[in-house]
């Protein structure tokens, strides 16, 4: 009897010895597995134990993790040649654009009937539109191609919201739009002067663009500095709210104008800065919001 204990102990010391390793093994997966996140290496996975299941497991994981990183490479190779084709196109797009233009102008000098002045009129109206969407996608292809070095400072969030809509009265004028910017006390950002005075610009021309009344603007901080553009618009059954963010996404296709990029870019400049951005829609009232780190 005395030696069937003794059996029995070894057994259950054995046992909980090799539970013991067991999780001591699964432990370093786990550590590997989060050194590969927070460092990004690619080192596959190993394990210091002879069990069959967990060595299977741990072959599995490797392969999944090969085939991960495989197919990202396949999505940044695509990505890459994405780009150098919309540089490409917008500069093959401006050497032809700028010779019409400049017809046009020849055109414009000389003498012509009152429908013949007319129709060029009509035509030069196009061919700047056709000019500002050629500006939209260099402009893109510069941001999306370019390495931009952030040069995060401690900015006046407010004032510089506030040059951005000064400087846009006239074309605000223009569009038959005003303006009615909420006061508050003075909000400071961790932000790169240069990407957020672009994503300012960008969020007013997109009120230019589809706003169908007067827009509130406000800078607000909770957590985050917060800035806000609200509008009305004209069917917000036409508008895919989880999508207004979307490269090329313009909403109304049959009478868009615009080539959808300019929330793109404010969002992959706001990403750049460590912020977010959201929209929603309520009553006909759509609402642009950024997060952006406070100072």
């Amino acid at each position: 009897m005395v030696i069937v204990a003794g059996i029995l102990s070894i057994l259950l010391i054995l046992s909980l010895s090799y539970i013991l390793f067991l999780q001591l093994q699964l432990r370093n997966i786990n550590r590997q597995l989060t050194k590969r996140l927070e460092e990004k290496t690619r080192q596959p996975l190993t394990v210091e134990l002879f069990n069959r299941d967990l060595n299977a497991l741990v072959v599995n994981i490797n392969r999944c993790l090969k085939e991960e990183e495989l197919l990202r490479l396949d999505s940044s190779r695509e990505e890459k040649a994405f780009k150098e084709v919309i540089a490409n196109i917008s500069h093959d797009l401006r050497t032809p654009l700028t010779a019409i233009r400049g017809y046009q102008q020849l055109l414009e000098k000389d003498h012509l009937t009152d429908k013949q002045r007319v129709r060029l009129q009509i035509a030069q109206k196009h061919a700047k539109e056709l000019e500002g969407l050629i500006e939209n996608f260099f402009k893109y292809s510069y941001l999306v191609t370019s390495d931009l070095k952030l040069n995060s400072q401690c900015i006046d969030l407010t004032n510089l919201v506030m040059e951005g809509l000064a400087e846009s009265v006239v074309n605000l004028e223009v569009s038959g739009l005003r303006i009615n910017f909420q006061d508050g006390p003075q909000i400071f950002a961790m932000v790169d002067q240069y990407m957020t005075t672009r994503i300012i610009q960008n969020l007013i021309q997109n009120c230019i663009d589809h706003s169908a009344g007067d827009i509130e603007v406000s800078v607000s901080a909770e957590d985050w500095a917060i800035i806000s553009f609200r509008n009305p618009v004209n069917d917000k059954n036409k508008i895919d709210i989880d999508r207004v963010f979307d490269r090329f996404y313009t909403g109304d296709q049959a009478r868009s104008r615009t080539t959808g990029l300019g929330l793109h870019i404010v969002q992959h400049l706001v990403q750049e800065m460590g912020g977010s951005a959201g929209a929603s829609i309520e009553n006909n009232i759509i609402e642009i919001w950024l997060r952006l780190p406070l100072c």
